[in-house]
């Protein structure tokens, strides 16, 4: 008989594959960081709470609060604090704040930063995203091509500087 046939005791709890870790470095930003610290400590007192309450434990969402907090942990040991005065200045680089205009005279102002911090809707993009990538060592007034799926696109550099401290 097919095991998709056979019920499974109550008490086996299912089991999920991992989170998959970017092959990438871990660099984050002190910001970065810190968001991860606090994601890790909410998944704690999620798991605390599920654990507290035994006669109604959810083993799914404990199995999955388990494995979120375990992918986050490893991000947090493999986290590389990026420092900004050791940034080349002059030059985008992580962390950089940069403000470009493409060839459609339309402007863009963005920070380079982490995966885990990546959010396009807050103007904060991934250090290993195509348009990071293109402008990498780009200074003022340097033109980069931004290889796009829908179209290649111009991008000069206007500005770039670094968060203090």
């Amino acid at each position: 008989m097919s095991r998709a046939f056979v019920k499974e005791n109550d008490d086996q709890a299912t089991e999920l594959p991992e989170r998959p870790q970017s092959p990438h470095p871990n660099l984050v930003t002190p910001h970065g960081l810190e968001l991860l610290r606090e994601q890790e400590a909410a998944l704690e007192e999620q798991r605390g709470k599920l654990l507290a309450d035994a006669h109604l434990l959810d083993k799914e969402q404990l199995l999955v609060v388990e494995r979120d907090l375990r992918y986050v942990q490893e991000r947090l040991v493999r986290a590389v604090v990026v420092d900004f005065e050791a940034q080349p200045q002059d030059a985008v680089d992580f962390g950089a704040v940069v403000e470009t205009v493409d060839e459609n005279d339309v402007k863009r102002h963005f920070q380079i930063v982490g995966e885990d911090e990546a959010d396009p809707n807050a103007d904060k993009l991934s250090w290993v995203s195509p348009i990071a990538q293109a402008l990498k060592d780009a200074k003022v007034g340097d033109t980069v091509v931004w290889k796009r799926p829908v179209g290649n696109l111009e991008l000069e550099v206007t500005g770039i500087s670094y968060p203090k401290g």
